[in-house]
């Protein structure tokens, strides 16, 4: 590896370690083992390198939901057992030591204090709706249209960072699959009158 990609590898490794405001240029640079000046030639900022890794962080649980341990068992596209399914699986990367999950509250909650961090990351959240879409419904990620994304991704994501909050500041009480299930089939029965 270059040293971009160390200094990324380092990051990451730093941001599940200590989290976004603690974690310091030269903390990354012992890391990854390179120095300090390769932060500001490759990134621009400590801050830019730790968005990127954040990013690379939620893009490498993707990874996990598309090809690893996560993956979808076969259930039908759009159906109540693939919202379980999805959520569950989701809700056991929470439960996960190390979950990169909590470093999203510190980074939400720090965002208006980084507005060039916020701004990454806020397209980085629109891409999360895109990735969710296809988990939930089927398909491909490539064709998730924008309104999908400007409802149903959004509502997804509305959801996910529900849960991240719930999982975060209190574990003991934060809804399982079975439950968010249950509220969505009672929402569906409410809505048709049932």
């Amino acid at each position: 590896m270059g040293h971009r990609e160390d200094l990324l590898e380092g990051a990451k490794r730093c941001l599940l370690a200590k989290g976004f405001a603690r974690t310091t240029a030269r903390d990354i640079v012992k890391e990854s083992g390179t120095n300090l000046a390769s932060i500001g030639y490759h990134y621009g900022s400590k801050d830019a390198l730790l968005a990127q890794a954040y990013v690379s962080l939620v893009g490498d649980v993707s990874v996990a939901f598309d090809e690893g341990e996560h993956t979808l068992s076969g259930t039908e596209p759009g159906s109540i057992e693939r919202f379980r399914e999805v959520w569950e699986n989701v809700i056991d990367t929470m439960r996960e030591p190390g979950s990169m999950w909590r470093l999203s509250m510190e980074i939400l909650v720090m965002g208006d204090q980084l507005p060039e961090v916020r701004d990454h990351l806020a397209l980085a959240q629109r891409e999360a709706g895109r990735g969710l879409i296809p988990m939930l419904m089927g398909g491909r990620e490539e064709d998730v249209t924008e309104k999908d994304v400007d409802t149903l991704g959004k509502l997804l994501v509305t959801l996910m960072t529900g849960l991240i909050a719930q999982w975060t500041f209190d574990p003991a009480s934060a809804p399982e699959a079975d439950e968010l299930t249950e509220g969505l089939l009672r929402i569906i029965a409410a809505t048709r009158g049932e």
